[in-house]
């Protein structure tokens, strides 16, 4: 161990348990994933490893994060914060987060059922909105990028990566008509149907080119405000090999019949 790490170490304070919380962060979207404890065996596994590993309080067994279930987090930052004893662990996430199947652990909110927060002791605890949107784009997005590393007999999308991009294009192209067509009809639930699937295919587009949602995300926050671009950037090529330039040659002397050069 280096003279940095002994350092880091020591900046570390677990607790009476010999533990400490870690709140884990999702890279990109900086959604708060879940929360649970490390022990010392399970940060050195996290550290050395660079996948999450945690501590089971009530199980009393250390636990790497979708070992069973694939829904791995790989570790991109670490970091203590003031008092040194809470960690934040930055990751980029493979499937959803949460046992239940959500994205996040933390797709509930305490309301008084008109929206609005209560202070009251008694809270009815309901979906969290927030949780849809971009979070739902993004958990489509991890079982696309999963789907793509680990193919799957009879899956959808790893039969569409395995025909190669031709085919994801041709789907895209194809959901984009039928998105015109049902709204040419004008029948929301067809509009909104059709969309899905153009999203959907597009997604995957997305992650045959490795681009998260993310990044299309920022690029529409970039454009908020600012005056419309017709023009998408140009790709950067190659510059066209100039063809051969052609020389004239030079015309012969027309001849008339009988061997006279014409006037």
């Amino acid at each position: 161990m280096s003279d940095a790490d002994t350092a880091w170490w020591r900046e570390v304070r677990f607790d009476r348990a010999g533990l400490i919380p870690a709140v884990v962060q999702e890279r990109g979207s900086g959604r708060v994933l879940m929360v649970a404890c490390m022990n010392r065996e399970s940060l050195a596994l996290t550290i050395t490893t660079g996948f999450t590993h945690f501590w089971s309080r009530s199980r009393k067994s250390l636990w790497k994060k979708g070992e069973t279930s694939g829904h791995t987090q790989r570790v991109v930052a670490l970091r203590v914060d003031c008092d040194g004893d809470a960690l934040l662990v930055e990751v980029e996430q493979e499937g959803p987060a949460c046992h239940t199947g959500e994205g996040s652990c933390f797709f509930r909110r305490a309301t008084d059922g008109r929206g609005k927060q209560r202070s009251a002791v008694a809270l009815d605890w309901v979906r969290d909105p927030a949780a849809g949107g971009q979070a739902v784009l993004d958990r489509v997005y991890a079982v696309i990028r999963d789907r793509k590393a680990h193919p799957r007999e009879g899956s959808y999308v790893a039969s569409l990566f395995a025909g190669g991009l031709d085919r994801i294009l041709k789907k895209v192209g194809e959901e984009a008509g039928e998105v015109v067509i049902a709204s040419k009809n004008g029948v929301p639930d067809q509009i909104v149907w059709e969309t899905a699937d153009l999203w959907f295919h597009t997604l995957v587009a997305l992650g045959y080119h490795e681009i998260p949602p993310e990044a299309v995300f920022a690029e529409l926050e970039r454009r908020f405000g600012q005056p419309a671009r017709t023009t998408p950037p140009r790709a950067t090529r190659r510059p066209a090999r100039a063809a051969p330039r052609r020389t004239k040659a030079k015309a012969r002397p027309r001849t008339r019949p009988g061997g006279g050069r014409g006037a």
